[in-house]
């Protein structure tokens, strides 16, 4: 099997600049999306560092004789680790370039990242954040990642929660982010794809707008993983385009179809984007009269 892949990113219709990033590897069979936090535009800077800096860790440790830096976890696979050791890179290059700077001070972004292994036939994904993955597969959607969110945390804790009490809790405080402290908890898992499989790495700018039978359906009626980027992009607009919107759909094909062609990642923004490394990201409008105060509360952390 092997993995295609497609992605957008927009600034949304309420937010002044896109602090949102997203990356597809293809030559490592990587995808990740990130979602940036803090102010001055520090987000979009953080968000970048974290996709870039992932992906210079996987080109830079395509050979066997090379040093990581962190500890090999012998309970995980080569694959997971690699996976694993790149995002807590991505942590730690933040976390200093926001001690360093007072601009930068207190940034830091959401991750999710995905790796795909033709050799195992096997999906690694692994996350920090509420930015998501979602497999879909037929006729049905699944939600692969957990929310590191605060309502997330008290609902773990205390499940018997009533409406009422839920909906006093802040929805846009995230609980754990990359940047926030020299070491991070990354969540890693893996998952064995079926041939006709699309992951979705998206952003709260998407799953926060759209609703996950909405992207089901999207995904699974479009021509096309392209196609199917556009149309989510464009709905969570339609629903108001509150935040930053980031989807990147991974589909598993069962063998090399020479008529299908490995899918670049595009940005909707006319800036900010390397189509040749598979790199994206907007950070400014993409289109007129868009301009304002953002609307709503930005992502924080506790006592931020």
């Amino acid at each position: 099997m092997r993995a295609i892949a497609a992605g957008v990113s927009d600034v949304g219709l309420q937010r002044e600049h896109n602090e949102d990033s997203f990356v597809v590897l293809k030559e490592y069979d990587l995808f990740v999306v990130a979602d940036g936090m803090g102010g001055h535009r520090a987000g979009d800077v953080a968000s970048k560092l974290a996709t870039e800096t992932i992906s210079e860790f996987f080109k830079s440790t395509a050979n066997d004789d090379v040093t990581w830096p962190f500890h090999f976890d012998t309970n995980l696979s080569e694959e997971e680790n690699r996976l694993l050791t790149g995002i807590r890179v991505a942590n730690r290059q933040i976390f200093e370039r926001s001690t360093r700077s007072r601009e930068h001070h207190g940034m830091g972004t959401t991750v999710v990242g995905a790796m795909f292994s033709p050799r195992k036939n096997r999906m690694y994904i692994g996350h920090v954040g509420d930015s998501r993955c979602y497999r879909v597969r037929g006729a049905a959607i699944q939600l692969m990642t957990r929310d590191h969110s605060l309502i997330n945390d008290y609902l773990l804790a205390m499940p018997d929660l009533t409406e009422e009490q839920r909906s006093e809790l802040p929805k846009n405080v995230i609980t754990r982010a990359l940047g926030m402290q020299d070491q991070v908890v990354v969540d890693i898992q893996h998952d064995d794809p079926h041939p006709g499989d699309v992951y979705c790495l998206c952003s709260d700018g998407l799953s926060g707008m759209v609703q996950d039978d909405e992207i089901l359906r999207i995904v699974v009626s479009a021509h096309d993983i392209g196609e199917a980027c556009r149309t989510l992009i464009a709905r969570a607009n339609e629903h108001g385009g509150e935040d930053n919107i980031t989807a990147v759909l991974i589909k598993i094909e069962d063998h090399l179809d020479p008529s299908t062609e490995y899918a670049r990642s595009r940005s909707t923004a006319p800036t900010g984007t390397d189509e040749d490394e598979g790199l994206g990201m907007s950070d400014e409008p993409t289109a007129p009269g868009i301009l304002g105060s953002p609307a709503g509360p930005r992502k924080t952390l506790p006592n931020s």
